[in-house]
C-alpha cells in the first residue's frame, strides 16, 4: 500500500464509472409510514411556497387517463421508464468507448462544478493540500495519489466499533482502523453508491445503501480539516432525508448546491458543496455521533432496534421547515429549474 502524498482514495463497497448516482439513495426505511409522513410534510410545504417545485411536480406527475389505466408522465410514464432503463443498461454494461464517454463527462461535470462553487480550491500551500475521495472509480492516477481498494462500509473501528459479535456473518471481514484519528484533509469527496451490478450477501441488501452513506458522512466530517470542504452527491433535494442532511450541514458550514446544466439534467441528482466546515463545532460532533450510532444499528442491530432509530430520525420535520424552509427553497430553486427544463424537452414528455 503506497504512502499518501497529496490525495488518498478509499474505494467504497462499489463505484460507478460515471460516479454520478445518488449518495442519498437510501435503503427502504423499516417504518415506511413514518418516512412517507415526513416526506409528505416536506412536499406539501414546497408545493405551497415554491412555484419552481410546483412546475417540476406537474412535469413529473402529469396524468393521462386511458381506458385501462392512468399513465403518469415523467419517471412513471412507460416511455420515460424505458428511457431511464436504457440509460441504466448502458451504465451497467459499459464497453470501452462508453467508459471513455463517462470519463470525459465526469471531467466536464467537475469543471462546471468548480467554476460554479469553487469546490476544489484548496487554501494555503496547494502542494501540501490533502484530498480524501471515499469512492473513486478505478483508473489512472498521479503518483501523488494513494489508492486503497477497501469496502468502507466495513470500517468498524473507524466507526467506533471494536467488539465485533462472533455470530455476525461478516465477523472476519470488519477492518481495524484505517484513518489515523489525527489525520485531516482539506477536501473530502463523498459520492459512493451501491451499484446494481455489485455482488453482496443477501442479508446486506436492505441496509447497504444507508450504511455506505453513513460511513462517508461520519468519516468525512470527522476527518475534514477545520475550514475545509466536503463535496457530496445527493438525490432529491425535496426528500426529507436530504433536507435533514442539508439542514445539519448548515449548522456548522456554508452550504451550496450544484446541478450540471447538461449531464444528468433529467435526474434529481445534485451536489452539495459544504465549505468552511467547523469540524469541531458541537453540531458537527453531534452529527458524527448520530451517524456512527445509526451505522452500528444498521450493521449489528435487530430490525426493531434499527427501525426505532430510523423512526427517530424522521421526527422534527415541522421544526426543521420552520427554521430552514425558506433557505431550502432558495438553495433548491436552480436545481428544480434545471431539471424541469430538461424534462420538458424529454422525448417521452414532448410526445404527450
Amino acid at each position: 500500500m503506497a504512502q499518501a502524498k497529496k490525495a488518498m482514495s478509499l474505494d467504497g463497497s462499489a463505484s460507478d464509472q460515471s460516479s454520478i448516482q445518488a449518495l442519498a439513495n437510501k435503503a427502504p426505511c423499516p417504518n415506511d409510514q413514518e418516512s412517507k409522513r415526513a416526506n409528505g410534510i416536506v412536499i406539501e410545504y414546497l408545493l405551497q411556497t415554491a412555484p419552481e417545485f410546483r412546475e417540476l411536480t406537474d412535469l413529473r406527475q402529469k396524468v393521462s387517463n386511458t381506458s385501462e389505466q392512468q399513465s403518469r408522465v415523467g419517471w412513471s410514464n412507460p416511455a420515460g421508464d424505458l428511457f431511464f432503463q436504457k440509460q441504466r443498461q448502458t451504465a451497467d454494461n459499459a464497453d470501452g468507448q462508453t467508459v471513455l464517454h463517462f470519463y470525459d463527462m465526469m471531467k466536464k461535470i467537475g469543471r462546471e462544478l468548480h467554476l460554479s462553487t469553487d469546490a476544489f480550491r484548496i487554501s494555503g500551500d496547494i502542494w501540501r493540500g490533502r484530498i480524501l475521495d471515499m469512492c473513486m472509480a478505478p483508473g489512472g492516477f498521479s503518483r501523488g495519489t494513494q489508492v486503497k481498494y477497501q469496502d468502507i462500509t466495513m470500517f468498524a473501528a473507524d466507526m467506533g466499533v471494536t467488539d465485533i459479535p462472533k455470530e455476525h456473518p461478516d465477523a472476519a471481514n470488519f477492518l481495524p482502523r484505517q484513518l489515523d484519528p489525527r489525520e485531516v484533509f482539506d477536501l473530502v469527496i463523498c459520492d459512493g453508491q451501491v451499484l446494481r451490478t455489485h455482488d453482496r450477501a443477501a442479508y446486506r441488501e436492505e441496509r447497504e445503501a444507508r450504511r455506505l452513506t453513513l460511513t462517508q458522512l461520519a468519516l468525512g466530517v470527522e476527518h475534514v480539516r477545520h475550514g475545509g470542504t466536503i463535496v457530496a452527491l445527493l438525490h432529491k433535494i425535496e426528500a426529507w432525508d436530504t433536507v435533514s442532511l442539508l439542514y445539519t450541514f448548515s449548522k456548522f458550514s456554508s452550504v451550496q448546491v450544484f446541478k450540471p446544466q447538461k449531464f444528468h439534467a433529467k435526474r434529481s441528482s445534485f451536489y452539495m458543496v459544504a465549505t468552511n466546515i467547523q469540524s469541531q463545532h458541537d453540531e458537527a460532533i453531534l452529527a458524527i455521533r448520530k451517524w456512527k450510532t445509526l451505522w452500528r444499528l444498521a450493521t449489528f442491530g435487530t430490525d426493531e432496534q434499527y427501525g426505532n432509530a430510523v423512526d427517530e430520525s424522521e421526527t422534527g420535520v415541522e421544526a426543521v421547515l420552520e427554521k430552514f424552509g425558506l433557505e431550502l427553497v432558495r438553495l433548491a430553486r436552480d436545481i428544480w429549474n434545471t431539471q424541469a427544463r430538461a424534462l420538458a424537452k424529454a422525448p417521452f414528455i414532448k410526445a404527450q
